[in-house]
């Protein structure tokens, strides 16, 4: 691809960034709506306060809705790395995709090429790339298990999962580990596991394993 062709399609759900924060990550969502058009009304609907700065349709058609230096309100409650008010800090983009199916080639191609324009216009490296779900465990599980996020860590607009396994295997370890990868929402340890599996492993289940540990290196700011 080229070259990345937008639809200006413009919200009125956004406002300024509050405290002069520029964006410093880029959180990936998925629709979970039957069609494109239908989130694209939906993130436009006034009454229902919610958009994105991106949606990204299946066959790769990338409308606008939110300038880049404007706050969408797509993030809500949650924080990563310890800092709230993700939506000042973040430039959102929405997936068509309904979260139990795979993301077709044309879309994940227009996302790397969007993700690669954003990540070189605002100074945001790999480690600053997130799911919704990495910092809203437990309430929000997109970009989901279907997602290939091991495709954009081999092209560096992600983090890989990486990191030392532990000698000694505990919660009070993990949570430690998990934290400073940038999970830090004061979640259950279920919960905080499950959402690191999500990102890193979504094939893995049952106990708390040494592969958990690998959680890739976060950053922000």
């Amino acid at each position: 691809m080229s070259d990345l062709e937008f639809v200006w399609h413009p919200s009125p759900n956004c406002g300024p960034r509050r405290d002069g924060l520029t964006p410093q990550l880029i959180v990936l969502h998925y629709t979970a709506m039957q069609s494109a058009a239908a989130a694209i009304e939906r993130l436009c609907d006034p009454q229902v306060e919610v958009s994105a700065h991106y949606v990204i349709a299946t066959n790769g058609q990338v409308t606008q809705l939110v300038a880049d230096d404007q706050r969408a309100w797509h993030a809500g409650a949650g924080e990563w790395l310890g800092q709230g008010d993700i939506n000042s800090r973040s430039i959102g983009i929405e997936l068509d995709n309904a979260g139990n199916h795979p993301f077709p080639e044309p879309q994940m191609a227009a996302l790397e090429h969007l993700m690669d324009r954003l990540m070189q216009k605002w100074g945001i490296g790999p480690e600053g790339v997130i799911g919704h779900s990495d910092m809203a465990p437990g309430r929000k599980g997109d970009p989901g298990p279907h997602f290939d996020w091991a495709r954009l860590a081999r092209r560096n607009l992600a983090v890989c999962a990486q990191g030392e396994t532990p000698k000694e295997v505990t919660e009070a370890s993990f949570r430690t580990c998990a934290q400073a990868a940038g999970f830090t929402a004061d979640v259950p340890f279920e919960t905080l596991l499950n959402a690191t599996r999500l990102r890193f492993a979504p094939w893995r289940s049952g106990p708390l394993h040494p592969l958990d540990y690998r959680l890739g290196r976060h950053s922000m700011g």
